[in-house]
């Protein structure tokens, strides 16, 4: 049974499943096999992407995770005891079948009250960063991944389940191609990772036109682009300013690099309308999910101040733009209040990153953090799911 009964259908933004140790290599080329490889160190299996181990996903197999919701209270609280992750985290559990396949997960949404879904992979996070140098490798990687979705979870599973397929941009006509894949399929959003994209030139901007034409697809096809938190390749820059060169470890504490946690997407949402996608673009959606809304005013203010000294480099106030087209899903511990205050009811999506240990543990919780808003019905019915059911016409 659901923690309880709301009289409207709950549609979740952020939810997750957990890959197998296959989901990268199954349709992976032949040539590009040795390009991710799963190696024993110390008895614990790691991924190595191209020989290079990384601890960005502790333990890459899923085989056991940290509890959904584990660290709620770190993030509602803080963490004025001082205690480690693992005190954090807690004890562990092993992956169940719900987190690895769609049958069981209907069934455990049916049991936490939530309708729909959409539904993010999460070893995904890492490919793309630890790739840049070699965009043909990260097209391959990406669509043997994507194929993996497909069969596996399918994009939009008893219409309940709407699985986000990964689009990479180095080569636009790859890029197209592989949207076009995707659509034939079923997919109703793409995630798009919020960072410079890399290309054989080196990194820019998506928001450039030479990408319009990748755009124009989605645009015309009603495609939602889900900017989702990701490895966005910023620990490059971090790490000059701490004179190592580590990758982004998002389960270690580091105080430097948690001054700039969202920078990555305050960059990529200003990137829309500086680059001038948005304006090109009035018909395409874009969702930020899983970055929370701590970035959004601070953004808005800095636009704001460049329009007053800049208007002729932008068609419109490039902070309206912003409030206007772009959806937002605040984390659950966020001042819900201002976030709605700031955006309007229309663009506040519920997303509960379920079975993350940085979400929730109940996903209906989230209903909670709108007792301090003064919302009517309806308008909680658009926040827990209408916006998004609207956003995917389904």
């Amino acid at each position: 049974m659901p923690s309880r009964e709301v009289p409207y259908r709950l549609f979740d933004a952020d939810n997750h499943l957990y890959e197998t140790e296959d989901s990268l290599t199954r349709y992976l080329p032949e040539k590009y096999r040795k390009a991710i490889q799963y190696v024993q160190v110390d008895g614990r299996t790691k991924i190595a992407i191209r020989g290079q181990i990384s601890d960005y996903i502790p333990n890459p197999t899923f085989e056991v995770v940290a509890r959904p919701g584990a660290m709620e209270e770190y993030f509602k609280n803080g963490n004025p005891e001082g205690k480690s992750r693992r005190e954090i985290f807690g004890k562990p559990m092993k992956s169940v079948p719900a987190f690895r396949e769609p049958g069981p997960r209907l069934e455990l949404m049916d049991e936490l009250g939530v309708e729909r879904t959409l539904m993010f992979p999460t070893l995904a996070s890492l490919v793309e960063e630890r790739m840049r140098d070699d965009p043909q490798l990260i097209h391959a990687v990406v669509h043997a991944l994507n194929q993996w979705l497909h069969e596996v979870w399918g994009f939009a599973f008893k219409d309940r389940i709407f699985t986000v397929p990964v689009i990479s941009l180095p080569i636009v006509e790859e890029a197209i191609k592989e949207l076009e894949w995707c659509l034939e399929r079923g997919a109703r959003a793409i995630l798009v990772r919020p960072a410079p994209v890399p290309g054989y030139g080196g990194m820019r901007s998506f928001a450039l036109p030479e990408f319009d034409p990748f755009w124009k697809v989605v645009q015309d096809n009603g495609v939602l682009v889900a900017m989702h938190s990701s490895d966005s390749g910023y620990a490059r820059y971090q790490s000059e300013w701490e004179g190592n060169q580590t990758e982004h470890l998002p389960f270690e504490v580091n105080t430097f690099r948690m001054v700039g946690e969202w920078r990555p997407v305050q960059d990529a949402v200003a990137s829309w309308v500086c680059h001038g996608a948005l304006y090109r673009f009035p018909e395409l959606k874009v969702a930020v999910i899983e970055n929370g809304s701590s970035w959004l005013t601070p953004l808005l203010e800095t636009l704001s101040d460049i329009y007053k000294k800049a208007p002729n480099a932008f068609p419109s106030d490039p902070a309206e733009e912003v409030r206007n087209r772009i959806h937002v899903s605040p984390f659950f511990e966020d001042d819900m209040s201002h976030v709605v205050d700031v955006l309007g009811v229309d663009r506040v999506l519920f997303g509960s990153d379920y079975p993350h240990p940085e979400g929730l543990s109940d996903p209906l919780t989230f209903l909670d953090t709108l007792k301090s808003v003064a919302l009517t019905e309806d308008d909680k019915a658009k926040i827990m799911g209408g916006n998004l059911a609207r956003l995917l016409s389904v």
